[in-house]
């Protein structure tokens, strides 16, 4: 993953996932559609003329359920382009970053660029290549990281991100 290139003020104008507790509930918005795994997630925020959608997964760690994270798909507000957000419980190491496998190929790690009270956030601006390893995949696996020497994979479906991502306005 690379780090993303557009402000970070741009996706925070998008509030979905950010208004999120710790605990995992919903983000912000109405569920529109289900995508197997994924829904499809819709709000107007304050002041936008229309309305803005973003394909949404929550999943957590296996063996650690308070190790969650929340998997949020949109686009930017220019509509020319495309974000990865994932929101991460606080905990986290920063430094470490969050390494991202789709199916058994090393995407990359990038880094966390803010952190509230309700998680850490990572975030890019998702390429053409990304998005078809996305789509064509069968799984992805996040790698956060409590301690230097300890990464977590939290394996993510991507049963349904296809169609999800299609229908993304």
């Amino acid at each position: 993953m690379r780090a993303a290139t557009l402000g970070l003020g741009l996706g925070l104008a998008f509030g979905f996932g950010l208004g999120l507790p710790a605990t995992g509930a919903l983000a912000q918005g109405a569920v529109k559609q289900t995508f197997n795994d994924w829904q499809l997630r819709c709000e107007t925020p304050a002041g936008a003329k229309a309305e803005q959608c973003a394909l949404v997964q929550y999943v957590a760690a296996e063996d650690r359920p308070n190790l969650s994270l929340v998997v949020i798909v949109l686009k930017t507000a220019d509509n020319r382009g495309t974000l990865l957000r994932v929101v991460a419980p606080l905990g986290v190491l920063l430094p470490s970053g969050l390494g991202l496998k789709v199916d058994q190929a090393e995407i990359g790690r990038t880094s966390f660029v803010r952190c509230l009270s309700t998680g850490c956030v990572a975030e890019v601006v998702m390429d053409d290549k990304l998005i078809s390893q996305l789509k064509s995949g069968q799984q992805a696996t996040f790698i956060v990281f409590q301690t230097p020497e300890e990464g977590v994979g939290i394996p993510l479906s991507l049963k349904g991100f296809k169609d999800g991502f299609d229908s993304l306005k």
